[in-house]
């Protein structure tokens, strides 16, 4: 099964435009046609920020409300910067909202500064009344998201074999998992795209929330836990402060299953900082993640 010949053409004038110029492309639809299990219309999706709602570093927010059509958007590096790694940008929001710019827009500018290409994921929120207790609709979305990138990485100069995922919050609760739950799709394929793996060869969280279940001892939820060979190899990032039970457990998770991992807990920092840089230490968790990624051999010369 092909590639709908709409999606072929504009992947093929994306990955020559952007290839030249280093820029945000326009969004993409994840989905030909009608998208899985969607039935019920919801109101026009808009930015649900308020006056009241807190700053970041100062600074208001944008939180997406009622995404009912998920897209990917692709920001390239310099070409001359570029690494051929990418990674799907999740932003969180409690499976609610979503923090476009905070923990999307501003962190896809930043894996662009280290040469590296950010396919910012704008997944379904909220959750659908009667959905399953695990993120069944955003799951799809992110499967299809890495598949699809995976699918186009020749044309979107990138190696199929670099191809991570970062989350925030609820979107780090996404990435996890989709780390465990990438063998089977959540969806009937479509079509080629389908056909690729939709692994993560790597994966970052940033204060991950939902890990685990506060009315069972704090164990991790089933649908993150990590599986030996299948989990890729992950870097967690989170304060004291937080719910840091979450990123201690999966963690420790992680060191069971005998899968690579780093995390770095600091003693201060409220949930919800993005990468906007203020005097808490955890704000230089960008730093640490580009050490990691180096490390582990994801920043190389584009292929």
């Amino acid at each position: 099964m092909k590639l709908p010949q709409r999606v072929v053409v504009l992947f093929a004038l994306l990955g020559g435009a952007l290839l030249a110029s280093g820029a945000a492309s326009q969004p993409i639809p994840l989905w030909p046609g009608v998208v899985p299990g969607e039935k019920k219309v919801l109101p026009a999706e808009a930015d649900l920020n308020k006056p009241t709602d807190r700053l970041i570093a100062g600074r208001p927010i944008i939180r997406l409300g009622n995404v009912q059509i998920p897209t990917i958007t692709i920001y390239r590096p310099d070409p001359a910067k570029s690494t051929g790694a990418a990674v799907v940008v999740c932003p969180g929001g409690g499976y609610n909202i979503l923090a476009m710019d905070l923990e999307g827009t501003e962190v896809c500018d930043w894996l662009n500064s280290i040469g590296v290409t950010g396919v910012l994921l704008k997944y379904r929120v909220p959750r659908r009344e009667g959905q399953p207790p695990d993120p069944f609709a955003p799951l799809q979305d992110a499967q299809r998201a890495v598949s699809l990138v995976r699918h186009q990485a020749k044309a979107l100069g990138l190696d199929p074999k670099r191809i991570g995922i970062l989350g925030f919050s609820a979107g780090a609760h996404l990435s996890a998992t989709l780390a465990a739950n990438h063998a089977k799709r959540n969806y009937p394929e479509v079509d080629a795209a389908d056909a690729v793996s939709c692994r993560p060869d790597f994966t970052v969280l940033i204060y991950p929330g939902g890990l685990t279940d506060p009315k069972q001892n704090n164990v991790l939820r089933p649908e993150v836990v990590p599986v030996r060979d299948v989990t890729p190899p992950t870097f967690i990032a989170m304060t004291e402060v937080d719910r840091v039970e979450n990123a201690v457990e999966y963690y420790k998770g992680l060191k069971v299953a005998g899968i690579s991992a780093e995390m770095h807990l600091y003693p201060t920092g409220e949930h919800g900082y993005g990468l906007r840089r203020t005097a808490d230490d955890v704000t230089t968790w960008p730093d640490r993640v580009a050490d990691w990624l180096r490390t582990g051999g994801w920043l190389q010369s584009a292929p």
